[in-house]
Formats: structure tokens, sequence, C-alpha cells
């Protein structure tokens, strides 16, 4: 299966989460799926790709993923998955399933995290309710709910979650052992051989339950002052725990080997918290023989037996938990418990969890029609002739990436690059040239070689350095400071970008070069001002068009351009005239003459294309999107249902029954 995982939190992350996921794709790969996870971390390594994120307020720990819906799609149009499981209710994780249902991908979502539950430990009680609301929300638009324990699946299936599935967690008991024991660590600690060494495992923050830890620790003190007490991770109060107790070893985040020893080398693993939907800590503390004290819910409720491999009592009792910590310090010299807490997870592999999975997952991909599953190809949309202008490749807001996946999608005799593909003037300025800049370039010169598509470059006021060369052709590209476009049907159409009927910028530049900054200002305004609206979940707002909008003489301008324009294509003899450089897309009847405007790939990501009757279209990029997923399915379903397979199928049922007719008779 090709499987995506998109989440908020990957490895490195120390977390359950994180290491969660980290072990199920390795475990997917290892028996021969196609892994790609989406993720919120600073970097990537094969197989992956990083999203755009911020840290929660107060808890730096925690990346939020902001919503990527357009870039999710591009994604799986290219590369199709046969299943996606969304790990986080991030608005990442949001758009991912939106994005998954609107392709008719099947989607899995995880619950991982109790986070309504969270909001208790942080005063905000009265938020619970909608917070579950909200997670009842998003895993209701999901194919499929993956939960970690019975009790979460218990508790999701009460609060009216729907097709809610368990998936259990392992523990690698090779590398979590008591072997890894050290005397040498437990005497960094001030512990000698035969002290109690207590050892806390997790984000140190207020939902964990660390202000009871404490004061269960303090009691035990009490019966055993020698006892140490480390604890291991990071959070938003750890700085202040280690203030008020400095008895106390914070040891930070451990990982691997050194995590495993720090495990093996306590005694007791102190499990207090009444929030987790699993808690992996339980299982790494007693595959390293150590006396579990814990709430029997989740992990607890499924691998500890009470005084047979842990300690627990029921959740919420603090007075019970108090009782079985002092057991504990007992437990410390009956080797059986802790030999028992070990043999219980032998067979709590990751292998089975994966298996688990995989056997979800399928379940999952077979609820959904044949005709919507995984397209190996693309089909291309056949044009006549594509027209692009305004791509201002070199400056920061160019969508070059847009501009490939338009190119990639269509298959067609001519392309016009109808002025301003390349800004001179940005690049003149100090902007900075990308790879997906480059890219286009190089997309451009494949179809010139592979598809024998013809190259029209017409030259803008912003790449007006071609000037120099007019005209010139090589190879199957010519350069042009305007041309003559015959359609299919006859009809003759100016092809110009049309900066030489905006007096700004004909007789006086330096004002147009103040413009063009001033346009760029905006932009990057626009730019932070979106990224707001993103996180809202809103759509994009051009602060540009607003401004002009309510300019008057800006709207003035734009019919004076079409109306110059108009006299032109009537004194060159044409039906119509194509042309950009203002970044309105047009199309439009300006008295006797066809005026098309190609827009631009700054703000409204608009082209024209020049169907194979001669009939012409201003299309958008989203719109764009929304037609080649059409296009898609109904070649599949035409493939699915048309093919020399499906038909010697039907001749095969046929001849059966005739068959059957002639048995019985």
């Amino acid at each position: 299966m090709r499987i995506e995982f998109v989440t908020d939190t990957f490895p490195p992350d120390v977390n359950g989460v994180a290491m969660t996921l980290g072990r199920l794709t390795q475990c997917l790969k290892d028996r021969g799926h196609y892994v790609h996870v989406i993720h919120t971390g600073e970097k990537s390594s094969d197989g992956q790709t990083t999203k755009q994120s911020v840290s929660l307020p107060g808890y730096k720990e925690v990346r939020v993923g902001l919503p990527s819906p357009i870039k999710l799609r591009k994604r799986w149009k290219r590369k199709r998955p046969d299943a996606i499981y969304v790990a986080t209710e991030s608005p990442l994780g949001v758009s991912a399933i939106k994005a998954a249902r609107e392709m008719s991908i099947p989607v899995a979502a995880g619950f991982h995290t109790n986070f309504h539950q969270y909001l208790n430990k942080y005063k905000l009680g009265n938020m619970e309710k909608p917070a579950m609301g909200y997670l009842k929300h998003v895993h209701s638009k999901a194919d499929m709910t993956m939960a970690p324990s019975h009790d979460a699946v218990s508790m999701l299936e009460e609060e009216g979650f729907s097709n809610v599935r368990l998936l259990g967690r392992g523990v690698d008991t090779n590398l979590f052992c008591p072997s890894k024991r050290s005397e040498e660590l437990r005497a960094s600690w001030g512990a000698a051989e035969q002290d109690p060494v207590i050892i806390l495992v997790g984000r140190v923050a207020a939902e964990k339950n660390l202000a009871f830890a404490m004061t269960v620790v303090a009691a035990m003190r009490k019966k055993a002052p020698s006892l140490q007490l480390v604890v291991v991770g990071d959070g938003p109060v750890k700085e202040e725990l280690a203030r008020q107790y400095d008895n106390v070893h914070f040891v930070g985040v451990r990982k691997g080997e050194e995590l495993a020893q720090h495990y093996a080398s306590a005694d007791i693993l102190l499990f207090p918290s009444e929030t987790e939907t699993f808690g992996n800590v339980l299982l790494e503390g007693m595959a390293s023989g150590l006396v579990s004290v814990s709430y029997a819910y989740a992990a607890s409720a499924i691998h500890v037996k009470d005084r047979y491999n842990g300690l627990s009592c029921e959740i919420g009792d603090e007075e019970a938990y108090l009782e079985k910590a002092l057991l504990s310090l007992e437990y410390i010299t009956h080797p059986e418990l802790r030999f028992e807490a070990r043999q219980s997870l032998k067979s709590q592999d990751w292998q089975s969890v994966t298996a688990a999975f995989e056997k979800h997952l399928e379940e999952m991909i077979q609820l959904k029609p044949v005709t919507q599953r995984r397209v190996q190809k693309r089909r291309k949309i056949e044009l006549r002739s594509l027209f692009l202008s305004d791509i201002h490749l070199g400056s920061a807001d160019s969508k070059a990436r847009e501009v490939v996946e338009v190119l990639k999608s269509v298959k067609c005799d001519r392309i016009y690059l109808n002025g301003d593909i390349i800004d001179g003037w940005a690049l003149k300025r100090g902007a900075k040239w990308k790879k997906a800049h480059t890219k286009v370039l190089r997309v451009l010169l494949k179809k010139m070689e592979k598809e024998a598509t013809e190259l029209i470059y017409l030259r803008g006021n912003h790449d007006d350095f071609l000037e120099r060369i007019l005209p010139f052709d090589i190879g199957g590209m010519q350069i042009v400071k305007d041309c003559v476009h015959t359609t299919q049907n006859g009809r003759r159409y100016l092809v110009v970008h049309g900066d030489g009927f905006d007096s700004v910028s004909t007789n006086h530049k330096w004002i147009a070069g103040v413009g063009a900054v001033g346009y760029d200002f905006l932009l990057r305004v626009n730019r932070f001002y979106n990224f707001y609206r993103k996180w809202r979940g809103k759509e994009y707002f051009s602060l540009s068009k607003a401004v002009k909008a309510k300019v008057k003489s800006a709207v003035s301008f734009v019919d004076n351009y079409e109306e110059k324009l108009q006299g032109l294509a009537r004194q060159r003899k044409c039906h119509g005239i194509i042309c950009g450089h203002i970044h309105t897309p047009a199309d439009k009847m300006v008295g006797e003459i066809h005026y098309l405007n190609s827009g631009d790939w700054v703000e409204t990501l608009s082209c024209i294309f020049e169907h194979q009757d001669g009939s012409f279209e201003v299309v958008q990029y989203e719109e764009l999107l929304q037609r080649l997923e059409i296009h898609e399915n109904v070649e599949e379903n035409l493939d699915l249902e048309e093919s020399p397979f499906s038909i010697l199928t039907e001749k095969v049922d046929l001849l059966e029954k005739e068959a059957g007719k002639l048995a019985v008779n």
C-alpha cells in the first residue's frame, strides 16, 4: 500500500505520539509498504515533507500545524495514496481530512491525546465540552478513528464517535531491559546500591499530575529518607518545579539507549497521570523491570495486574494511589513482581500492532468504490494554446509551483508567455531567485523537447531587458514584442503584453518603479495578513485589489487601458486582443473587439486556454484543480467500465448462465 501520515509531531520529537508514529512507519516500511510522512518539524529526511506551524502559547514544545489544503491536494493528485492517516486534530490535520474527502481517498484519524481533559489542568474546565465537540466534528469527517485503549474506544463511542477501532501500542523489550542498569548512573544521583530510586518520565506539564506526584514522593521520603527522585523530560513547568524542589534530579530529555539506562537504573516508576489515551511510559518501565504505580485505566487497565506485575488503583482515588506508592517501597525487594512485569510484555511487539493497523486500513479501503482508488497516471488536458503572463519569476510572491502544476497538467501545440515572466525589476532590487523559479523554465524547455510545444515569449515591462535582442528565434522558441495568433476557425487575435498602453510605464518609468515598490510592500503586508487569515481558516484576501477598488482613478485607468487596446486590435485588423500587464483577468467584448486578459501568477493565478475548436476560456488555478480531479475520475471510470477485461468478464458471465440452463435441461 501507499500510505501517507499527517501529523504535528514526529521523531526526533520526544513524546508518546511521535514515538508511536516513528515505530509504526518504520514497521510498515519493513513490511514492504510505501510510507510518506507530512509533519511540522524543522527538518525532513527522505520520505518526509515539512509544513508550517506555530508553537502553542506558553507551551513551546507543542507545535500546531497550519492548514495546507492546496498543497496537499496537489501532492495527492500527483501521487495518490491508497490511504491517509491523520494523527493530530490541528488545522493541518483538519485540512488533510478535508482534502482526502474531496478526493475520495480513504482517511483514518488517530485519537492520541485527551486534549479536552487537559483543559481542566489549565483552569479552562468550561471549555471541555466545546473541545470534545470540536474533536467529534473533526473525526466525523474521517472514514475511521483509531484509539489506543479499550477505555479510549468506549469513551469515544459514548461521546457519539462512529467507526472507532482499537489500535494498541507495542514496546521494544530489547531496548528497555533490566540489564541496562548502571551503578555509575545511580551514583551520580546520590543513590547507594540499596537506596530506592523513583523515576517520572514524560512531559513536565500540568496535565501529567506532577504536583500530586511531588506530594506522594514527599510521603515516601518519610518512610525511606535516602530515596532519590529522577524526572526525565522537559515541559512548561519544569523550571518552576526545579525551583521548588532542589532535592529532585531534573535530567531533561533522554532518548534511545540513554533513556533505557535511566529506566533500568531506577526501582519504581510513578505514573500519576489521569489524562492519558494510552501511556507508553508505563510499558517501557515495566519492560525495564520496575515496580510501577499507576491508575487502572488506559495501558494500566490492559497490562497491569495489581500486586502481580505492578500496583494500580481506581482512577481519581488519590488516597489509594498514595497507599500503593508507599507499598511499592516494599516490593522493590520482591523480584517476582519485577520479573512478571517484564514477562507480561514479551508478546507486546510493534509488529503485531502494525499488522492490526494494516488490517484496519485494508478494511477502510475496501469500503471505497473501486473507481475511487489510486490513479496511477494523470491524463493531461488537451489544448490548442495556453496563454500565461505576469508570472514574475524572481519576486518573492511569484506562485512558481502553481505554474509548474498547470504546465504539467496540459498538453498543447504552443504556449504564449505574454510578458513579465521574469521580474528583472525585482532582481535588480535584490530579490532572490529560487529553485522553484528555475523549475518553471526547465518544465517549459522540457515541453519544447518532449512534446514539440512551440514557445512564444513576448517581452513585458518587468522583463524589458529582452528588448536588446528582439526579435529572436532559436530552437522552437521566439522572443518578440507582439504577434498575431490565428485560431482554428481563422479568427485573428493580437497578442501583446500591454505595457505600451500604460502611460505611466511608457513615459514615467521612475513612477512605475516607485509603484512597483509600493505594490511589493502591499504584497508583503498581504502575506502576513493572510498568514493570520489562514490560521483562522479564512480564504485569501487581496489587499492590493481592495486598495485599487477604493481608488476611482485605478478603475478609470483599467477602462482606458481596455479601450486603447481595442483601438490597436482594430488598427491591426484583428478580431480580438490577448494581453496581461494589469493583473486583472478578463474575457469580454469591448465594442466589436474580443478582449482577453490572462491575469497574473502573483494573486489571481489565472491563465487563458484556447480549446481545439478555437474557443477561449479564462481559467483560475483552483478551478483547474477541480477540473483535473473530475477529469481523472471520469477517465478512470471509463477505463474500468469499458476495458476489454470487463467486457470479457461480462461474456464469461453470460456463458456460465447459458451453461447452467443447458445443465438443467
